[in-house]
């Protein structure tokens, strides 16, 4: 998760857990912008959930695009 890595190195975060009415939400953020929101789908494991945060941050590293699926189910 190299990605994850990065972010991390460079002062960003991730987050986990429940979120209002989500049960679990993943998140990851630099400094400035959140780079990604994602909600857990049914019957995905935290560890599959974190591969998806991790292709979600290299997304927005590639081509500056959030992926958002709180606001933009």
């Amino acid at each position: 998760m190299k990605n994850i890595e990065a972010l991390i190195a460079e002062g960003g975060q991730i987050t986990m857990g429940a979120n209002d009415s989500i049960d679990c939400v993943a998140t990851a953020a630099d400094e400035h912008n959140a780079l990604a929101m994602l909600v857990r789908r049914d019957g995905e494991t935290l560890t599959a959930l974190l591969k998806r945060l991790d292709s979600a941050i290299a997304k927005f590293y590639d081509d500056g695009e959030v992926t958002d699926e709180v606001n933009d189910p």
